[in-house]
C-alpha cells in the first residue's frame, strides 16, 4: 500500500525543480536507488527527500555543472558517458543499503567536482552570429531544458544596397560569418526594379555552388534586388539580399559637372568652401582657372584688334590708287 506513494513522492520530488545535466542523463530508478539508503546523521534516520535535495543542490542547481554541460551540437552523449561514468558506481554501491549524508555528501560532490573537469574539455560552440541564418554550428546544449538551443535568428538577413554607376561591373557574394555544411546549394533569384523580401517577387536566375554572382556591366534593367539562398539537403541556412541602384552615366556626369561649377562660383567675391571645410584647399586651383581665363581674354582682344586692322587696309589703299590712276590720264 504505502510502495505506490513512496514511489509518487521520489517522482514528484526529482522533478520539482528544474532539469540539469543530472536529470537529463540519469534514470529515475538509478536515482531512487542511490537515494534509497540516505540517513539523516543527526537524527539517525532514513530520508530519501533529503538526499534528493542534496542531488539538487550539488548537480541541479550548481551553475557550474550546467555551464560545463553547454557542449557543442551531437555532444550531448558524451555528457551522458562522464555521468555514468561517475554516478553509476555510486548507484550499485549504495543500493539497498543503509549510508550517512556525509558519505553521500562527499561521493556526490567528488561525483559532480569529476563530471565539471571532464565536460569542459569536450568542444565548445562557436557561437551565434547575428542578425540571421540557421546556424547549426551554433547550438549548445542546455542542460535545464536537455535540449540543444538554436541561435533563434530569422532565416531572412536585412537588405543591402548597392550604388553601381551605368556600364561597371558589380559583385555580389552570398557570404556568412558562421560555418556552413560541405554540401550546399546556392540560388540566385532577382525582382527586377523592387526593393523587396517577398518571396512571389523573385524570379530564380541561377543554382549551384557559386556564391559570387557578378555582372560585368550594369545597365539600368540590372536595378533590383537579388536574393542568394543556401541550402543544405532540402534545409534552408540563410536568405541574403542585395539591393542594386543604378546611376546612369549622363545624371553622373551632370553631377560631377555641377559640383565642379558649385566649388568654382565667387558669391559675393567669396569661393565657396569644398566639403572639408578648407577653402585654401582649392586656391592653387582656382588662381590656375582665373590665370588660364585673364590669357584666353586678352588672347581673343589681341586677335580682334589684329583683324580689325587688318580689315581697314584696303580702305587706306583706295584713294591713292585713284589719285595715279588720274594722273595718269592727264599726262
Amino acid at each position: 500500500m504505502w510502495a505506490p506513494l513512496f514511489w509518487l513522492v521520489c517522482v514528484s520530488l526529482l522533478f520539482c525543480h528544474s532539469l540539469s545535466c543530472y536529470q537529463c542523463f540519469v534514470d529515475l530508478e538509478d536515482s531512487l536507488s542511490l537515494c534509497w539508503g540516505h540517513v539523516l546523521t543527526y537524527y539517525n534516520v532514513r530520508n530519501v527527500d533529503a538526499c534528493f535535495k542534496t542531488l539538487d543542490r550539488i548537480f541541479n542547481t550548481n551553475e557550474r555543472v550546467i555551464e560545463a554541460g553547454r557542449v557543442g551540437k551531437g555532444f550531448d552523449q558524451k555528457l551522458k558517458d562522464i555521468l555514468d561514468t561517475e554516478i553509476l558506481p555510486i548507484v550499485k554501491e549504495f543500493d539497498k543499503k543503509l549510508n550517512k549524508d556525509t558519505v553521500y555528501e562527499q561521493r556526490l560532490q567528488t561525483a559532480s567536482d569529476n563530471f565539471i573537469a571532464a565536460a569542459s574539455k569536450l568542444p565548445r560552440v562557436s557561437g551565434c552570429f547575428p542578425p540571421c541564418g540557421f546556424q547549426i554550428s551554433g547550438y549548445v546544449y542546455n542542460c535545464v531544458t536537455c535540449q540543444y538551443d538554436s541561435c533563434e535568428f530569422p532565416l531572412d538577413c536585412p537588405v543591402e544596397e548597392i550604388e553601381v554607376m551605368e556600364n561597371s561591373r558589380s559583385r555580389m557574394w552570398c557570404n556568412v560569418l558562421f560555418d556552413l555544411p560541405n554540401d550546399i546549394e546556392v540560388i540566385w533569384r532577382f525582382a527586377e526594379e523592387v526593393k523587396t523580401q517577398q518571396m512571389e517577387e523573385f524570379k530564380e536566375v541561377t543554382a549551384g555552388v557559386d556564391r559570387l554572382y557578378s555582372i560585368p556591366s550594369t545597365s539600368l534593367q540590372h536595378q533590383g534586388t537579388y536574393q542568394c539562398e543556401i541550402y543544405s539537403g532540402h534545409r534552408s541556412i540563410v536568405r541574403l539580399y542585395f539591393y542594386i541602384r543604378v546611376t546612369p552615366q549622363v545624371v553622373a556626369g551632370h553631377t560631377e559637372l555641377q559640383e565642379i561649377f558649385d566649388l568654382s562660383l565667387l558669391p559675393g567675391g567669396q569661393l565657396l568652401p569644398p566639403p572639408d571645410g578648407s577653402p585654401r584647399s582649392f586656391l592653387p586651383f582656382i588662381q590656375i582657372l582665373l590665370t588660364a581665363c585673364l590669357t584666353t581674354s586678352l588672347l581673343l582682344l589681341f586677335l580682334s584688334l589684329g583683324a580689325l586692322y587688318w580689315s581697314s587696309l584696303p580702305e587706306l589703299r583706295n584713294p591713292a590708287e585713284e589719285s595715279d590712276e588720274e594722273e595718269d590720264v592727264v599726262l
